[in-house]
Protein backbone atom coordinates (compact mmCIF):
# COMPACT_ATOMS: atom_id res chain seq x y z
CA UNK A 1 0.00 0.00 0.00
CA UNK A 2 1.37 3.41 -0.84
CA UNK A 3 1.71 6.15 1.63
CA UNK A 4 1.94 10.26 1.28
CA UNK A 5 4.03 11.16 4.04
CA UNK A 6 3.42 14.97 4.33
CA UNK A 7 5.60 17.60 6.62
CA UNK A 8 6.22 20.81 6.59
CA UNK A 9 3.13 21.86 8.41
CA UNK A 10 2.95 24.59 11.43
CA UNK A 11 1.94 27.68 12.57
CA UNK A 12 3.35 31.41 11.25
CA UNK A 13 2.35 34.99 11.58
CA UNK A 14 0.92 36.66 8.79
CA UNK A 15 3.36 37.57 5.97
CA UNK A 16 5.36 34.47 6.60
CA UNK A 17 6.99 31.38 4.56
CA UNK A 18 5.97 27.26 4.48
CA UNK A 19 7.36 24.69 2.83
CA UNK A 20 5.51 21.49 2.24
CA UNK A 21 6.54 18.49 1.27
CA UNK A 22 4.66 15.17 0.06
CA UNK A 23 7.27 12.21 -0.41
CA UNK A 24 5.60 8.83 -1.39
CA UNK A 25 6.58 5.81 0.41
CA UNK A 26 7.09 3.62 -2.71
CA UNK A 27 6.97 3.99 -6.47
CA UNK A 28 4.18 5.18 -8.04
CA UNK A 29 3.09 4.39 -11.90
CA UNK A 30 0.99 5.93 -14.12
CA UNK A 31 0.71 9.07 -12.52
CA UNK A 32 -1.20 11.79 -14.37
CA UNK A 33 -0.41 14.68 -11.56
CA UNK A 34 0.32 15.98 -8.14
CA UNK A 35 -0.84 18.62 -6.21
CA UNK A 36 -1.54 19.93 -3.00
CA UNK A 37 -5.34 20.28 -1.93
CA UNK A 38 -6.57 21.97 1.15
CA UNK A 39 -9.68 22.24 3.97
CA UNK A 40 -10.74 24.93 6.18
CA UNK A 41 -13.10 24.36 8.94
CA UNK A 42 -16.65 24.26 7.55
CA UNK A 43 -15.34 24.56 3.69
CA UNK A 44 -14.98 21.96 1.31
CA UNK A 45 -11.75 20.83 0.31
CA UNK A 46 -10.43 23.25 -2.36
CA UNK A 47 -7.67 22.91 -5.60
CA UNK A 48 -4.61 24.60 -3.99
CA UNK A 49 -1.45 23.90 -6.89
CA UNK A 50 -1.48 20.93 -9.17
CA UNK A 51 1.22 20.05 -11.42
CA UNK A 52 0.29 17.47 -14.34
CA UNK A 53 2.84 14.91 -15.44
CA UNK A 54 3.99 17.22 -18.39
CA UNK A 55 4.33 20.02 -15.96
CA UNK A 56 1.53 21.97 -16.72
CA UNK A 57 0.41 23.74 -13.25
CA UNK A 58 -2.82 25.43 -12.08
CA UNK A 59 -3.50 27.69 -8.62
CA UNK A 60 -6.18 28.24 -7.02
CA UNK A 61 -7.25 31.85 -7.61
CA UNK A 62 -6.31 33.09 -4.18
CA UNK A 63 -2.72 31.22 -3.92
CA UNK A 64 -1.59 33.05 -7.44
CA UNK A 65 1.49 34.61 -7.25
CA UNK A 66 2.00 33.16 -3.35
CA UNK A 67 2.36 29.75 -3.84
CA UNK A 68 4.93 27.73 -5.85
CA UNK A 69 4.48 23.84 -6.80
CA UNK A 70 7.54 22.03 -7.57
CA UNK A 71 7.85 17.99 -8.37
CA UNK A 72 10.47 15.31 -8.62
CA UNK A 73 8.86 12.77 -11.28
CA UNK A 74 12.08 10.59 -10.18
CA UNK A 75 11.53 10.41 -6.55
CA UNK A 76 7.72 11.30 -6.64
CA UNK A 77 7.73 13.90 -4.32
CA UNK A 78 5.65 17.38 -4.74
CA UNK A 79 6.97 20.39 -2.84
CA UNK A 80 4.38 23.45 -1.95
CA UNK A 81 6.31 26.77 -1.23
CA UNK A 82 3.90 29.51 0.59
CA UNK A 83 5.07 32.73 0.64
CA UNK A 84 3.17 35.80 1.86
CA UNK A 85 0.84 33.70 4.32
CA UNK A 86 -2.33 34.86 5.08
CA UNK A 87 -4.70 33.89 8.15
CA UNK A 88 -7.13 32.65 5.47
CA UNK A 89 -4.43 30.36 4.31
CA UNK A 90 -4.91 27.98 7.39
CA UNK A 91 -6.37 24.83 6.78
CA UNK A 92 -5.41 21.24 6.79
CA UNK A 93 -3.19 20.55 3.36
CA UNK A 94 -3.32 17.53 1.52
CA UNK A 95 -1.23 16.15 -1.22
CA UNK A 96 -2.52 14.13 -4.02
CA UNK A 97 -1.42 12.13 -6.53
CA UNK A 98 -3.82 11.32 -9.62
CA UNK A 99 -3.18 8.18 -11.78
CA UNK A 100 -4.46 7.03 -14.86
CA UNK A 101 -7.58 4.56 -14.79
CA UNK A 102 -7.13 4.09 -11.10
CA UNK A 103 -8.39 6.16 -7.62
CA UNK A 104 -6.14 9.20 -6.41
CA UNK A 105 -3.79 8.37 -3.92
CA UNK A 106 -4.20 11.27 -0.97
CA UNK A 107 -1.80 11.94 2.09
CA UNK A 108 -3.15 12.23 5.82
CA UNK A 109 -3.01 16.15 6.13
CA UNK A 110 -0.56 18.40 7.61
CA UNK A 111 -2.58 21.35 9.41
CA UNK A 112 -0.90 25.09 8.69
CA UNK A 113 -2.10 27.89 10.88
CA UNK A 114 -1.32 31.21 9.84
CA UNK A 115 -1.44 33.92 12.82
CA UNK A 116 -2.55 37.53 12.02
Amino acid sequence: QVQLVESGGGLVQAGGSLRLSCTASKSIFSINAMGWYRQAPGKQRELVARMTDGGRTNYGDSVKGRFTITRDGVKNTVALQMNSLKPEDTAVYYCKVERSNFPPYWGQGTQVTVSS
